[in-house]
């Protein structure tokens, strides 16, 4: 069972999400916030598995929830939820440590498998959300933290690492890595970590921007 906490200060999402996961038989919401301070609180006295954490908010934001969270608890997975017109809290949310961001109008088959993935140690992200992300990193090419069109993977990056740092590119999960290039799924989880340290890029998502950025993304 995967035990999730959802954060945001619409009332209307909050239960949409609540009636989403309910149909769930393998996904339990914990509890419900409406602000970062409470989602704080929550997280420390329920010990959720997941968190789906909305940026914007009165008070506390998501990107200091997120950041106090993952300070008293590492291995709660937050999945940030945003809107399209959302660009500046991705890379902060990001560098505080979220999994993983999702659009509010992701489809719900889509929200449930992101979720589980998230749980899964993955980071799922909206296809769109990438593409802003890559936007961001061109049109700051100058900041350290930022991914820049002229980055390249590591020279001693293996073909096969290769194949799968492009295939993280557009989203895949490790499970669809691994069934694309007929490989087991621990592998695929190895070939990953060697690349997060042979790039310097310390998550999926970091690793997806470079595999876009560098043109290796299949077609």
């Amino acid at each position: 069972m995967i035990r999730i906490l959802v954060v945001d200060d619409q009332q209307l999402v909050r239960m949409g999400l609540r009636m989403l996961f309910e149909q769930a038989r393998d996904i339990e919401i914990l509890g419900e916030a409406d602000n970062g301070a409470e989602a704080v609180r929550l997280a420390e006295r329920l010990t959720p598995d997941v968190v789906l954490m909305d940026l914007r908010m009165p008070g506390m934001d998501g990107i200091t929830a997120t950041r106090r969270i993952l300070s008293a608890r590492p291995a709660t997975r937050i999945v940030a939820l945003t809107t399209f017109d959302d660009d500046d809290h991705l890379y902060p949310v990001l560098a505080a440590g979220a999994c993983g961001f999702l659009v509010k109008d992701t489809p719900p088959a889509e929200l449930l498998e992101a979720v589980r993935r998230a749980a899964n140690g993955e980071a799922p992200f909206s296809r769109d959300v990438l593409d802003r992300l890559v936007a961001r990193a061109l049109h700051t090419r100058s900041s350290s933290d930022t991914p820049t069109a002229t980055d390249t993977p590591a020279p001693a990056i293996t073909p096969r690492e290769r194949e799968v740092l492009g295939l993280l590119g557009v989203g895949l999960s490790n499970k669809e890595i691994a069934d694309r290039l007929h490989l087991g799924v621990t592998t695929v989880k190895t070939h990953v970590a060697s690349l997060m340290a042979k790039t310097g890029r310390d998550n999926r998502i970091r690793l997806a921007v470079l595999a876009v950025l560098t043109g290796i993304t299949p077609n």
